[in-house]
């Protein structure tokens, strides 16, 4: 910017300045109502939606899969996004640290003095993009389903069961009706028309990796885990009560 263009701009900023408001109380007082509004909606929807609960926390298990906030399900979904164990520093520092970056230095490469939105294609561009990816991830990790909680009506007798594979981080890794994750293990909501619990036993004993295995889970756990995942039949719950008495033989 050159002398002349410096002077200009003095000259039009010092006229803005003395047509505009103080900043107290008028701007303070908009941050303020703006601010009440977002509490009143966080509070609205805390008592309308509540706050999800999985699982009662079992101290014995070794597999338990925490759930991050709904406002880190971008990143989480992101290290679903990039599976291989190699790339997992990329996600979870390379990929994020990047995108800070970028942002950081967007003034930098973007000088336009334009503020219309429409007239820094740059910055309007760089704001979109990365307001859609968030979104996106974002509603991806939350339609994803609880890696910590199945939602299946069972029999009574199989809740046990139902209670052990939420508590086991099992969905971490496999899908059961709309809940856990779809890998890197097989879907298991119909595992009970491929599986017979003999079948299913075994498996849990001596998993193939990166499974973990289930042979010191208590004998009482076991059996109910064996029993829950041999009635899943055709569609997540079909046949449970059926099979409830042939996933406890199998488990025996």
């Amino acid at each position: 910017m050159n002398q002349r263009d410096k002077e200009a701009y003095l000259r039009e900023y010092a006229l803005l300045k003395a047509k505009g408001k103080p900043f107290f109380p008028y701007a303070v007082a908009k941050d303020s109502i703006m601010a009440a509004i977002v509490v009143f909606a966080i509070i609205m929807m805390s008592l309308i939606f509540g706050a999800e609960l999985g699982p009662k926390a079992d101290p014995t298990t070794t597999t338990y899969v925490p759930r991050p906030e709904w406002y880190f399900f971008f990143l989480f979904e992101l290290l679903r996004v990039i599976k291989p164990a190699i790339l997992t520093p990329l996600a979870t520092i390379g990929v994020p640290t990047i995108a800070m970056v970028l942002l950081f230095g967007l003034p930098f490469y973007d000088r336009s003095p334009e503020r219309r939105p429409e007239r820094r294609p740059i910055a309007t561009t760089a704001g979109i993009l990365v307001i859609f990816a968030m979104g996106y991830l974002t509603y991806l990790g939350a339609s994803a389903g609880s890696p910590n909680e199945i939602d299946l009506k069972v029999p009574a007798n199989l809740e046990a069961g139902k209670l052990v594979v939420a508590q086991s981080g099992c969905l971490a890794c496999h899908k059961i009706g709309e809940n856990g994750n779809g890998g890197p293990g097989p879907e298991l909501t119909d595992i009970g028309d491929k599986l017979l619990p003999g079948a299913i036993l075994r498996t849990l004993e001596n998993p193939t990796a990166p499974m973990p295995s289930f042979a010191g889970l208590p004998q009482e756990k076991k059996t109910a885990l064996v029993a829950f995942l041999s009635s899943l039949r055709g569609g997540a719950n079909e046949g449970a009560g059926t099979n409830a008495q042939q996933g406890e033989n199998g488990g025996g």
